[in-house]
């Protein structure tokens, strides 16, 4: 799964996306919308990634054991806004409409599998500090910059079903106003639904005994039930050079 913030809009990795044999999902992040303004670029992305974007809707990604929703594409977090890029390639999307659709998708996903919502910002809810998953830390005051869809979404998709996990990027687990400090990237609330910030920024690295290193956010579901949650930095060789468990605790 891929939660945006691919590139600048620089199609050759949505070509080399397109080109995973595995079951994949991706959502769109605000720096994927192109800036051109008339979204031909984002339009681009699209074509090329075809049914493995899930923008508002139950992904076709082929995997039975899993069902993936999407949430709203490019979004830049802060409540409720759409780019000019946005607006020309899926038009004048009002605020309950996007509530509407990631709600109807979660409804047409069969019920007898864990549900998990792909997202490229988190909801709104999960805190107003700087460290929290979705928290403004790049200008004072921090606040809570959560999409705001996404947050009325989860409260009515909960009247039939609680989904397991939503997992989003967007807001850099490196804190930009602070010092060198990190964000709180997953937690748990009270109706039993996780949320994992992915954004590990960058995701490629060295670390101090120069290992080549690449970042994912892993999750494993046993029996339909979350059961893992952990940062992982693997080696070239797909070896795992250190991982940090965030559930369990």
């Amino acid at each position: 799964m891929f939660v945006g913030d691919l590139s600048d809009g620089d199609l050759r990795i949505a070509k080399a996306i397109s080109k995973i044999s595995i079951p994949t999902a991706v959502m769109l992040g605000n720096h994927d919308r192109g800036n051109d303004g008339c979204g031909n670029v984002l339009r681009a992305q699209l074509d090329l990634l075809g049914e493995k974007v899930c923008s508002w809707d139950l992904s076709k990604w082929k995997l039975d054991s899993l069902s993936v929703v999407g949430a709203r594409p490019c979004s830049g977090g802060g409540g409720f806004f759409l780019t000019p890029e946005v607006k020309a390639v899926f038009g004048q999307v009002e605020l309950n409409v996007s509530v509407n659709r990631i709600v109807s998708a979660a409804k047409s996903a069969p019920g007898s599998v864990p549900l998990l919502i792909l997202a490229h910002s988190g909801p709104v809810g999960l805190g107003s500090e700087a460290s929290s998953l979705c928290g403004r830390d790049w200008k004072l005051p921090s606040m809570d910059w959560g999409d705001k869809d996404l947050g009325l979404a989860l409260d009515q998709i909960r009247k039939f079903r609680i989904p397991e996990l939503v997992v989003f990027g967007h807001t850099h687990h490196q804190l930009r106003i602070g010092g060198n400090r990190t964000r709180k990237t997953f937690a748990r609330d009270i109706w039993g639904t996780s949320y994992l910030n992915a954004a590990c920024v960058p995701r490629r690295g060295i670390d101090s005994t120069g290992q080549n290193l690449c970042h994912f956010s892993w999750i494993e579901f046993t029996k339909g039930s979350l059961t893992h949650v952990s940062h992982r930095w693997f080696r070239k060789d797909a070896s795992i050079a250190y991982e940090e468990i965030l559930f369990p605790e």
